[in-house]
């Protein structure tokens, strides 16, 4: 896959760099905008943001990997993400986890044959006041009940 950024945007990545004194602190917002243009951030895809920011590609990889919110692998159209730490857990958040893995049979970090769903379980989604909490690609969804995510997995 050929990736290239479109005049707009180019325009939107200029923006970015003017918010900041140093524009390679925009990395973050333009890998964000990349995966969401194309899906996940590819070989060619990191390279493209690599030369549009000026920067090694070795330092975009760096920042890629290190933030689990940027995908290096196609993931599902809906990406369920299901929090397991501590207040989760203690709510039902491990047992959400088995309701996905069951009803989509995938495990973490999969994506179903169709491309339709991926699962994630995540580490901390920073809502432990309404464990247990789900995220479907960017909803977010507290003090969920295993009747409430079953329909969101059929729907």
């Amino acid at each position: 896959m050929s990736a290239t950024f479109s005049p707009e945007d180019l325009a939107a990545i200029d923006a970015h760099k003017a918010k900041y004194p140093d524009p390679k602190a925009a990395i973050m917002p333009v890998l964000w905008m990349a995966q969401k243009k194309w899906g996940w951030l590819s070989e060619d895809v990191m390279k493209e943001v690599a030369r549009v920011m000026d920067l090694p590609y070795a330092h975009v990889l760096g920042v890629a990997s290190f933030y689990t919110m940027y995908f290096k692998k196609p993931m599902g159209k809906k990406h369920v993400q299901v929090c397991t730490n501590v207040s989760c857990m203690l709510r039902g958040g491990e047992r959400l986890l088995a309701i996905a893995k069951e009803g989509l049979g995938i495990g973490h970090n999969q994506a179903t044959p169709d491309g339709t769903f991926s699962l994630e379980e995540v580490e901390c989604m920073g809502a432990c006041g309404g464990a247990p909490m789900v995220a479907i690609n960017e909803t977010f969804y507290e003090n969920i009940t295993e009747e409430q995510f079953r329909s969101l997995l059929r729907g």
